[in-house]
């Protein structure tokens, strides 16, 4: 079967750049749209030039634009969008729908992959304030992709390996200590952790599989799915002596989450879910979804010692 040719949207951002590198290696006619935004960066003129020399197509687009959009989506059958919805870098999240409006008009996409690839935001209806706005504004592009007919594919990807597995789990930290780590609540529930590089690769393999078609695709590696305990565990084991360990209980992490930035809150609102509650693993995958590591067995995936070993 022939490949899509795939618009990258948010190409030169920390999850952008290794879609486009994973399009690039499995084959597809590859466009990345080249914003001004930009402006005198000179490291993402660089990284769209390197994506230019490995056989990409640069198309000029920006979101304040809308003409450039329906020009650059006629270009390509799959949309895959990556703009930022990360609140401590930034958060754009609603800039897709104007790309969901043009994605409309142009009438000829078989295919869009929204930017998601956190936690599920269907599945977190009672987060809290103010952390959920990441969730409230993700299901606001999902009723305007669904209600305007386009087939879609949304990732749930989880944590992502260097935010969450170099810090050990903690917030605010992104190298392993071999000193201490700070436990949030009692450490045991269970998280799933990606390398970032294969959230890219899981991410491409599905822009033209039928069977992710309207669907959630989960990324839960058999292997990753672990608690904080056991992450720091491999850790400890990695480098031979055991970590002096405390603990903050939820009272306390909210009581400390209320006293930092609106973003920080965010972030921290977040982790709360996850390494309080288990939000990411404490369900089954339902009809509307499907699992990447099964869909995709050839994947050989990053595991979470091989990820920890990087920083020995």
């Amino acid at each position: 079967m022939a490949k899509s040719k795939v618009l990258i949207v948010g190409g030169t951002g920390y999850l952008g750049k290794r879609l486009v590198n994973a399009s690039l290696k499995l084959g597809h006619e590859t466009y990345v749209l080249q914003r001004p935004e930009i402006g005198v960066d000179i490291e993402k003129v660089q990284m769209l030039l390197s994506f230019k020399g490995r056989g990409a197509k640069l198309v000029p687009g920006f979101f304040d634009d809308y003409q450039s959009l329906v020009e650059a989506v006629k270009l390509v059958d799959v949309v895959v969008c990556a703009i930022s919805g990360v609140h401590i870098r930034s958060h754009h999240v609603l800039l897709q729908l104007k790309l969901v409006d043009a994605i409309k008009e142009a009438g000829n996409v078989k295919r869009f992959l929204p930017s998601e690839f956190g936690t599920d935001p269907a599945r977190m209806a009672n987060a809290m304030d103010p952390g959920r706005v990441t969730f409230d504004d993700k299901m606001v592009v999902r009723k305007a992709i669904e209600d305007a007919g386009i087939p879609h594919t949304y990732v749930s990807a989880n944590c992502f390996a260097g935010y969450f597995l170099g810090g050990l789990c903690q917030p605010g930290k992104i190298i392993p200590s071999t000193d201490s780590v700070l436990l949030l609540g009692d450490g045991n529930q269970k998280a799933i952790y990606v390398d970032e590089d294969d959230i890219a690769m899981y991410t491409m393999k599905s822009v033209d599989d039928p069977r992710a078609l309207n669907k959630t695709v989960y990324i839960r590696p058999p292997k990753n799915i672990l608690s904080q305990l056991e992450v720091v565990g491999i850790w400890e084991k990695l480098i031979g002596k055991d970590l002096q360990k405390s603990s903050i209980s939820a009272q306390d992490f909210l009581a400390m989450m209320r006293e930092q930035n609106y973003a920080e809150q965010v972030a921290l609102t977040h982790y709360y879910h996850v390494c309080y509650e288990g939000c990411l693993a404490n369900f089954e995958i339902g009809e509307d979804g499907v699992e990447a590591s099964e869909l995709y067995p050839d994947v050989n995936y990053v595991t979470v010692e091989e990820y920890l070993r990087r920083y020995l």
